[in-house]
């Protein structure tokens, strides 16, 4: 799982003003995003909650949809983090079998998603900006083609495919469950439950 994000933006990272400017607005922006929806947020609200002017707003993410995507920009690049750390970690202490690494790329893509949970409620309603759908399958499509790598599923095979996709889902619908859990006990037994289910379901057929 781990690699997974393919973000399109090629700006250099902010640094110093610039990077206390963009993270009141990116966090302004949420809040205002997961209370109100994306069609219904206002770019004035966020700048007077982020504490910057609107034409900051502008100049930096050049509008709405801008702030939307640099926000799942972000939710996918501290995923990335995540996982990819996982599976270094994992395979530090030796571990090479392609299920194990599977399911703790997946344990730590889930509590990622519990972490960051507001995004993922936001994700949930469906409602962001034009073209955002395609973008995101394009993702879906990518995650899958990374998790067949993982498991060293030959993607030749339709079956093969097949089994990567309806795993790549089981962690997908999992993480759009844990934005509705109502405390961190709840939402860790959902974690382990999906992981038993994978171990499952990731053995091959046979």
């Amino acid at each position: 799982m781990s690699g997974i994000m393919e973000f399109a933006g090629t700006e250099e990272a902010p640094t110093g003003q610039n990077r206390t400017v963009r993270s009141a607005l990116l966090d302004a922006a949420l809040a205002v995003f997961t209370e109100r929806g994306y069609a219904d947020a206002g770019l004035a609200e966020i700048a007077a909650r982020s504490g910057m002017p609107v034409g900051s707003l502008f100049q930096h993410y050049g509008g709405k949809r801008g702030l939307y995507l640099a926000l799942w920009e972000e939710f996918r690049e501290a995923q990335e983090r995540r996982t990819a750390a996982t599976l270094t970690a994992e395979r530090g202490r030796g571990v090479d079998d392609p299920i194990a690494l599977f399911v703790a790329g997946a344990r730590a893509y889930l509590e990622g998603a519990w972490d960051n949970r507001r995004f993922g409620r936001l994700l949930v309603e469906d409602d962001g900006p034009t073209g955002f759908d395609a973008l995101r399958r394009q993702w879906d499509r990518a995650w899958v083609r990374r998790n067949a790598r993982l498991l060293e599923v030959d993607e030749k095979r339709r079956a093969g495919r097949v089994r990567v996709r309806v795993l790549t889902t089981v962690i997908g619908g999992a993480a759009r469950e844990l934005g509705d859990c109502g405390d961190e006990t709840e939402a860790q037994e959902i974690v382990d439950e999906v992981c038993g289910i994978l171990i499952h379901l990731s053995a091959p057929p046979g």
